[in-house]
């Protein structure tokens, strides 16, 4: 049955529904689309892992998303007003 999983004809055919359901016209932005969501994903998830690896010993297993800051609290700034 499936002894080499997906092969270049099976690719052809997608290809061919994708343009057929998108049109061409509508294929590059989409893409670009997809290639933007997938960058910040990326950036999003490595700087989580980032995160949790610098503060290890923090005890908290949510993070900072458990404890949000409430409106009566001052948010914090980096020194220049911000």
């Amino acid at each position: 049955m499936l002894r080499n999983g997906l092969e270049p004809w099976h690719l052809l055919i997608v290809a061919i529904v994708l343009i057929v359901l998108f049109g061409s016209k509508r294929l590059p932005d989409t893409a670009r689309s997809l290639g933007r969501s997938m960058r910040i994903l990326k950036s999003e998830a490595r700087a989580l892992k980032e995160e949790s690896a610098a503060d290890p010993a923090s005890g908290d297993p949510a993070g900072p998303a458990a404890h949000p800051v409430s409106p009566s609290e001052p948010a914090a700034t980096d020194g220049r007003g911000r």
